[in-house]
């Protein structure tokens, strides 16, 4: 297996990385913080390490996991150490109130923090519309994802494929902008028609 890196620690970035460390990968956690990566590593006790922030990612696909308002910052901190690195978005770039995304209408958080990454590297949209405490869950759940680069999205679905999820390709990274309304609509979803957390957009192929 190989080594998974992580830039942040909550609770998102920790139900992926508890999925990465029983599929057997190496998880690496980056935060700004180094206490709180090293309280993530040691929730997971399975070889996780800590990476230094703003070095080069110990991993060939790093995970954005830190909130949509931070993710700008973020990358500028890392600047060419992202270089030839596959950058897996997880971010949603929800209005405070919920009411819609804070992205210009013809753009999307994704296709935002690829114009801040390397010319080498490449991002891929994906695990946004998943809630955290059922990614954390052992169920074998639909993980949407859009990106430009072919190679790009074939490893980032192996990846996916490795935590026990099934991928699903929607298309090339404009499409990201459906994926962060969809993960406001699981949002409304949760909160009125469902009533649980508890949910998964699933795709019934028949």
């Amino acid at each position: 297996m190989s080594t998974i890196s992580i830039i942040g620690s909550g609770g998102m970035a920790t139900a992926i990385a508890g999925r990465i460390a029983r599929a057997g990968h190496t998880v690496e956690v980056i935060n700004r913080n180094p206490a709180k990566a090293q309280l993530l590593v040691d929730k997971l006790a399975s070889g996780a390490v800590t990476g230094k922030y703003g070095t080069t990612p110990a991993g060939e696909i790093v995970i954005l996991a830190v909130p949509y308002a931070s993710a700008i910052a973020v990358m500028t901190d890392f600047g060419a150490a992202l270089e030839g690195k596959v950058i897996i978005d997880i971010t949603n770039p929800f209005a405070s109130d919920l009411s819609g995304l804070v992205t210009p209408h013809d753009s999307s958080g994704a296709q935002e923090i690829a114009k801040c990454a390397p010319s080498s590297a490449h991002v891929i949209k994906a695990f946004n519309s998943l809630f955290g405490r059922v990614l954390a869950s052992d169920k074998h759940l639909d993980a949407f994802l859009a990106g430009d680069d072919a190679d790009a999205k074939s490893r980032v679905s192996s990846f996916i494929e490795s935590l026990g999820l099934r991928p699903l390709d929607v298309g090339g990274l404009p499409m990201a902008r459906s994926l962060e309304w969809l993960g406001l609509m699981m949002i409304g979803l949760a909160k009125n028609g469902a009533g649980s957390w508890d949910i998964a957009m699933k795709v019934d192929i028949g």
